[in-house]
């Protein structure tokens, strides 16, 4: 018997960075008897090592609970619980697309944080109904008062509809989940109808293929149904259906209209399974869903196999990575002296150390990572726009006009710090937009800036600036022309592509020296003198020079006549200058890795 539509709840808890979601996931599973006592442990969704060692939630996770409620109905509560930190908004907005409903944490010491508006509007743009909780009241700095009237002036909720919990301590559990099912309406569906499910998520598995997690929207499906996936156009016979409690636990009865579950058929090509796809019966005409709009990677980096690492195990790990992080791209690159490799595009800086950990740990790869790009767009001379993600990819010719990615940035700081953070914004070429106030502690300063200046270090800035006070969110808000010019190194007069760096002619001079010097610590000495400049089209803004390894020719010369000591340095200078110019060098990995530092490390 399929699951009555009228007693389905399908909600997801979204928040700013550590305001308590994953802890109160955990109050949810005890409540609900869903994990046993012997099973718990903190932040239980959180199942990947990274995420415990870091203490965030990375990827989005779902789990289905089983809530007796006082009218004597068995509620079946979806739950999906989200990332908070800004390079995963993707997880969030695939999560939100599978529920009708959201618990927004709110922290009643800290109060309305910059995610906590984002992930707030990302919520509204679904029209999912929001149910605000106030989170840690047990903690001596929760003004919950304050914060409930934070809540209604800034975001429009009403401060008595709050529901006061501290997620820790358990307070507050009951309730929630009571206005679960009181305020947030049953899924719409009709399960006697044609199939259209959802792709929200999938995880490979070794011995199972592709495990796919989907939102059914209409109609049902059962083990042994033959299923089409739109997009690739693939058939499928479901070997296993069911639902996550936490675990992967088989279901009979299948899934039906408003329920969220998994399911396996064998599928072990990779490409065949698309985050956002819609899954039909096969032979049954059903429109697809509207799925997901395209994710457009905002940064940049290209990753290349080093030591035992093989270039095709390397494309065997991003395949199966991007089944798993749908916001995740790659495509087939050269990098010169790095060999073959892969360039990569991520949403942020956090995703792309995110990913590259992932690569090493759950693949057992060793990989050189180049230096963070964003993306431009370029006027070439022909009259034609072309959009670049690195320097290599700039015409030899030159273009006309480059333009840069800008993003709106929202700091939300006390009100103390105002000028020290308008300071670092200025520094970092951010145009002020505007200034608000959230009662008289707080205040949003927004500024017009270049994703190139945000992407490195400035969320690192900004906690020190505040005492980690401060926190920011940006939107992408298109390109807009710039004065940026390509920093080219030359070692023995040899352009080295994997080295060259787009950046602001401003600092372009820094910047180049500060290549340069990273590049003579880490190239070995040569029998001739190696030259290592950095340049701007053909004018050169630095150089360093190494100095050539000489044999002392003259220790056999025991006194005597100066001019044998003098032939024998002219003979040595000769040879120098003749190895010069047919002598080549080779520059070292580990020197790669130490200028990428150094230029990662550095100012914008």
């Amino acid at each position: 018997m399929p699951y009555p539509t009228k007693l389905i709840r399908n909600f997801c808890i979204i928040a700013h960075i550590d305001h308590g979601k994953s802890t109160l996931a955990d109050r949810l599973l005890q409540a609900t008897h869903t994990v046993s006592a012997r099973e718990m442990q903190d932040q239980l969704l959180d199942d990947m090592d990274l995420e415990r060692e870091r203490g965030i939630t990375i990827k989005a996770r779902a789990v289905t609970l089983y809530y007796p409620h006082s009218d004597g109905q068995t509620y079946q509560l979806n739950l999906i619980d989200t990332p908070g930190h800004v390079d995963f908004t993707y997880e969030v907005t695939r999560s939100l697309q599978a529920c009708e409903g959201a618990l927004l944490l709110v922290d009643a010491a800290q109060g309305v944080e910059a995610q906590t508006v984002a992930n707030f509007l990302l919520a509204l743009d679904q029209d999912l109904e929001i149910v605000p909780v106030l989170n840690k009241i047990d903690l001596p700095a929760a003004r919950p008062d304050e914060v409930a009237m934070e809540v209604e002036e800034s975001l429009g909720l009403e401060a008595t509809d709050c529901i006061p919990a501290s997620a820790k301590q358990g307070i507050g559990v009951k309730e929630i989940l009571a206005a679960v099912v009181a305020r947030m309406p049953a899924p719409k569906g009709d399960p006697k109808g044609a199939l259209q499910a959802l792709i929200f998520d999938a995880i490979y598995d070794e011995y199972r293929g592709i495990i796919v997690y989907l939102r059914i929207v209409n109609g049902s499906l059962r083990k042994g149904d033959r299923v089409r996936l739109l997009k690739s156009a693939r058939t499928y016979e479901v070997t296993d259906i069911g639902r996550l409690s936490p675990r992967l636990v088989t279901s009979d009865d299948g899934l039906s209209a408003g329920e969220v579950g998994y399911f396996t058929a064998s599928i072990k090509n990779l490409a065949d399974v698309k985050v956002g796809d819609t899954v039909t019966i096969d032979g049954v005409k059903a429109p697809a869903l509207p799925g997901y709009r395209e994710v457009r990677p905002m940064v940049h980096c290209g990753l290349y196999p080093s030591g035992d690492t093989t270039y095709d195990q390397l494309r065997d790990a991003v395949e199966k990575l991007q089944i798993n992080d749908a916001a995740f791209t790659f495509e087939p690159e050269s990098g010169g002296a790095l060999g073959h490799g892969f360039r990569c595009g991520f949403l942020g800086m956090l995703h792309m150390e995110i990913c590259q950990e992932r690569l090493e740990r759950e693949f057992d790869l060793d990989m050189v990572q180049t230096a963070p790009t964003v993306t431009y767009e370029i006027l070439k001379r022909d009259g034609e726009w072309a959009t670049i993600s690195t320097p290599a990819e700039i015409p030899e010719d030159g273009y006309m006009e480059i333009k840069e990615p800008m993003v709106e940035i929202n700091f939300m700081v006390p009100a103390s710090m105002v000028g020290t953070v308008m300071a670092l914004a200025t520094e970092r070429r951010g145009d002020f937009l505007r200034q608000e106030y959230l009662g008289q502690s707080r205040c949003v300063l927004v500024y017009l800036m270049p994703l190139a200046e945000v992407i490195y270090d400035l969320f690192d800035k900004l906690k020190s600036a505040t005492s980690g006070y401060g926190t920011m969110d940006y939107d992408v808000k298109g390109y807009q022309t710039a004065d940026l010019v390509k920093v080219d190194v030359l070692v023995h007069h040899e352009p080295c592509p994997a080295l060259a760096q787009i950046c602001h002619r401003s600092v372009a001079e820094y910047r180049g020296r500060a290549i340069i010097k990273a590049l003579r610590e880490e190239i070995p000495k040569h029998m001739f003198e190696v030259a290592l400049q950095a340049a701007v089209g053909s004018k050169v803004i630095a150089r360093e020079t190494i100095k050539a390894v000489r044999k002392d020719v003259t220790a056999k010369c025991y006194g005597g006549d100066v001019s044998r000591k003098r032939k024998l340095l002219e003979k040595q200078k000769k040879g120098k200058k003749r190895m010069k110019m047919v002598g080549s060098v080779e520059v070292p990995q580990a020197a790669f890795m130490s200028v990428l530092k150094s230029s990662s490390a550095d100012k914008s």
